[in-house]
């Protein structure tokens, strides 16, 4: 495949084309990365369970192996993600005697734990995801009950982009979050976004995880949120893009959807849906400086176990033997004609 119909090369003058990867696709799937994308955010690798498992114990091997990667490649490096209420180790939380910890010493493991681990790669990663889906989905109340805010306060959030800042005040600093284009949580997270910035937080920009499906939600919701976020003056990151072939459940009683086969249908249903997504993303492309697309290929995808263990998905642009699919080119020939 000759290199003017790669992704990146496609979108160069719109904006940056990214992949999630681990310490395995980095190896797998290298070929794809290194010819269609210039941004990479590490999948698991630098959330803390894995970066930072026990007290005063970093683990850098395998988050230090996909920054070498991308730096021989001249690609962005989003960091992703510091402060989370999953995927953190309940030491973190916790006293010698394996009681809640005071707030003064979660604290002092959250400075710490951002000094290291933002430090390390201090003018090598150009941004971080600081604080990731702190936003409640539905119901009464704004944010999400945590063990962070819980120990912290609200106040958490806050400290954790300062902290962020000052570890490396040249990186860009974000705040990230799924289902944010549904009006309700839409709201709940521009509220969050407007106290931060008149608090004066180093806050930068706002990832829009976009993890779709084929219909749902509406392009008109999507165009709607991401009117709202820029009106805010930051800059927008569509950070985790990928796009189920299965209706989303969303009532919890109700069972999903069974395995279907990845036929001439479905694939033509995924290629107009990327193809429209796309579309939106160039309308706004002055505001967007990085899409991400939450995986490679569709031979390794988090997909085939969310929200159905098991279930095989077919969520990106890339089959499972690696292949282009008719949603890549879909893609391609927004720009290229």
């Amino acid at each position: 495949m000759a290199h003017e119909t790669s992704l990146r090369a496609a979108y160069e003058s719109h904006f940056r084309v990214g992949a999630a990867v681990n310490a395995a696709t980095v190896r797998t799937h290298a070929d794809i990365v290194a010819r269609h994308f210039n941004s990479v955010t590490p999948e698991n690798e630098m959330k803390w369970e894995r970066i930072h498992p026990s007290e005063g114990q970093y683990d850098f091997v395998s988050a230090d192996q996909i920054v070498l990667f991308a730096r021989d490649l001249g690609m962005f490096v989003r960091g992703h993600t510091l402060v989370w209420h999953n995927q953190t180790p309940a030491w973190v939380f916790l006293d010698d005697l394996g009681q809640p910890a005071p707030a003064k010493l979660v604290e002092a493991r959250l400075e710490a734990h951002i000094a290291e681990v933002v430090g390390r790669y201090r003018g090598v990663v150009g941004c971080w995801d600081v604080v990731n889906e702190a936003v409640i989905d539905q119901g009464d109340g704004w944010l999400r009950p945590s063990r962070w805010r819980t120990a912290l306060g609200d106040e958490y959030i806050e400290k954790a982009f300062r902290l962020a800042h000052q570890a490396d005040p040249s990186a860009l600093l974000f705040y990230n979050d799924y289902n944010e284009t549904q009006p309700d949580k839409r709201d709940r997270i521009l509220r969050l976004l407007e106290h931060l910035l008149d608090r004066g937080a180093p806050v930068h920009g706002v990832g829009l995880q976009m993890h779709v499906s084929l219909d749902d939600p509406p392009v008109e919701q999507m165009e709607a949120a991401i009117e709202r976020y820029r009106a805010l003056g930051l800059r927008l990151h569509i950070t985790e893009l990928d796009v189920s072939v299965y209706p989303w459940v969303h009532e919890p009683d109700r069972p999903q959807h069974p395995t279907r086969p990845y036929d001439e249908e479905v694939a033509e249903k995924l290629a107009a849906r990327y193809e429209a997504l796309f579309a939106l993303f160039l309308r706004h492309a002055d505001a967007i400086d990085n899409v991400t697309l939450w995986g490679v290929a569709d031979d390794a995808t988090w997909r085939d176990d969310f929200p159905v263990k098991g279930r095989k998905d077919w969520p990106l642009l890339f089959d499972v033997e690696h292949r282009p699919k008719e949603a890549f080119w879909r893609v391609i020939r927004l720009v290229r004609g």
